[in-house]
């Protein structure tokens, strides 16, 4: 599964996410696109899903044509020591996750 890290979330995170294709937004020179722009250009890069702690995204976008999906990681802050205890979540959601959908994890 190629997995797209969102701006908000820490780097660190996708060694977390063994057995998945991870970068982040940053890596792929997509800093500071707006969410749609952004997932139009992961989508067009390839990857399954986006990963996000945007409280917003899900009442923003409407992903129901999409080939990609968005895990939505709640959490008392976008800190990685925060957003660790939810690894073993992530990793069945991701396995789960279907295009177009909004999943979340989490709080």
């Amino acid at each position: 599964m190629r997995v797209l890290l969102d701006e908000c979330v820490p780097r660190k995170l996708k060694s977390r996410l063994i057995g998945h294709e991870c970068r982040t937004v940053p890596e792929e020179r997509l800093a500071g696109k707006r969410n749609g722009e952004l997932l139009a250009l992961a989508e067009q890069a390839g990857f399954d899903v986006f990963v996000s702690v945007d409280r917003g995204i899900e009442f923003q976008q409407n992903l129901q044509s999409r080939r990609i999906s968005v895990l939505l990681v709640r959490a008392r802050s976008s800190r990685l020591a925060d957003l660790l205890p939810h690894v073993p979540e992530i990793l069945k959601k991701l396995e789960s996750s279907r295009p177009g959908e909004i999943v979340s994890v989490g709080l």
